[in-house]
């Protein structure tokens, strides 16, 4: 996942000692790439996608307020349609996803960012766009990748590893809104989804969902091999930080291009 947003914003998140029940869940279906997990959940899904939208909606109105916010419209109706294409596809993964309350929007900034945070709330980061020189099938595979963090609830799973470890707060039926309690979540909720580095597990998930809500979509999967080179020319060799946890170059791209490879019959049955 690429981080490092808004970190100026994130409130204070203290320890607290409620107890909670713990959750062992299958989020998604394995899909053709065979993603199948259990995870170990202390806070529900209604409560991270709550924390979530409130963050976003705060994200949004500062880059309202730096006219940072959808000032390409063409760029804007180009990465929309791709993400509706890809959102469709998510009931490969959920039957629930694609009536979610998807959003996309794009950032005026020259970071090399993208994300989803929980629920389906996104955006990318027009640096990335036109540093890159994306295609429609790269602009595919980054979204798509950002799409299975979503899906996968790695927000949520974070966040639950950070309550049983004792470095954030431990909350039980707190819904957003109430009291210190629900703005202590919502700031937890942020600092990982913005902050704190996905762990390599997360990441080689993410890829590989990608690489399929792609296929599904009609867009080139190998495209994903294809982003992460050049996102390896562009920082000379060494990782930009948000990727400073992710598999290794090499690795990633042997996985990559295996896994496109596989769900490359879903492209062209797609393309027809």
């Amino acid at each position: 996942m690429m981080k490092k947003m808004f970190g100026t914003m994130l409130p204070a998140v203290l320890a607290a000692t409620i107890t909670v029940a713990c959750q062992t869940v299958q989020t998604t279906g394995g899909g053709a790439v065979g993603v199948q997990r259990s995870q170990l959940m202390m806070v529900s899904a209604q409560e991270v996608e709550q924390a979530s939208a409130k963050q976003y909606q705060e994200l949004l109105a500062e880059a309202r307020r730096k006219n940072a916010l959808n000032r390409d419209p063409a760029t804007v109706q180009r990465v929309r349609h791709i993400v509706s294409r890809l959102t469709v596809q998510t009931r490969a993964f959920r039957q629930d996803a694609p009536s979610w309350q998807w959003e996309a929007n794009v950032l005026s900034s020259d970071e090399l960012n993208a994300w989803c945070m929980a629920g389906g709330k996104m955006a990318i980061n027009t640096g990335l766009i036109e540093r890159l020189r994306l295609t429609d099938d790269e602009i595919a595979a980054v979204m798509g990748h950002e799409i299975a963090h979503a899906l996968r609830e790695h927000v949520r799973e974070q966040v639950s590893k950070s309550m049983a470890t004792g470095l954030g707060i431990s909350v039980a039926g707190a819904l957003l809104g109430v009291g210190q309690v629900g703005q202590e979540l919502m700031g937890t909720v942020a600092k990982v989804t913005f902050e704190l580095p996905n762990s390599r597990e997360h990441e080689v998930e993410a890829d590989r969902i990608g690489v399929e809500l792609a296929a599904r979509a009609g867009y080139d999967p190998r495209a994903a091999v294809t982003l992460w080179d050049k996102m390896a020319t562009r920082s000379a060799g060494a990782p930009p930080q948000w990727l400073s946890t992710h598999p290794s170059h090499a690795n990633r791209q042997r996985d990559l291009a295996d896994y496109a490879a596989r769900v490359m019959p879903l492209y062209q049955s797609a393309r027809r």
